[in-house]
């Protein structure tokens, strides 16, 4: 059987902080689609890409974001692995919360 790891709250912290910017939330839901090239992104956005490249590389210093040169444009694509790990550790708590639910505290 093999069993998956908790996924280290630091690491979930990076992830989360890295998704604490509407533009950078924005990027992650254009990317839910597909790979897109960054010339794609500017256009999409409505953003310059030098603007753009500084949100795209705090999702890849986090984790969350992969990209791929081809020629000279990079192409940009979500982890899934990552992002399914995020959203494990939420559900994990989300879980707890319910179980809890109703019950009152040690000064309760």
């Amino acid at each position: 059987m093999i069993t998956t790891l908790p996924f280290p709250a630091q690491r979930a912290a990076r992830g989360f902080q890295a998704l604490s910017d509407e533009t950078r939330l924005e990027l992650v839901r254009k990317l839910a689609s597909r790979e897109h090239c960054v010339c794609e992104l500017t256009d999409a956005l409505d953003a310059s890409q030098s603007r753009l490249s500084f949100h795209l590389k705090t999702l890849r210093v986090a984790g969350i974001v992969d990209a791929r040169r081809e020629g000279r444009w990079m192409y940009y694509s979500l982890n899934s692995e990552v992002l399914g790990m995020m959203a494990e550790f939420l559900n994990s708590a989300v879980a707890r919360a319910a179980e809890l639910e109703g019950q009152t505290g040690c000064c309760g």
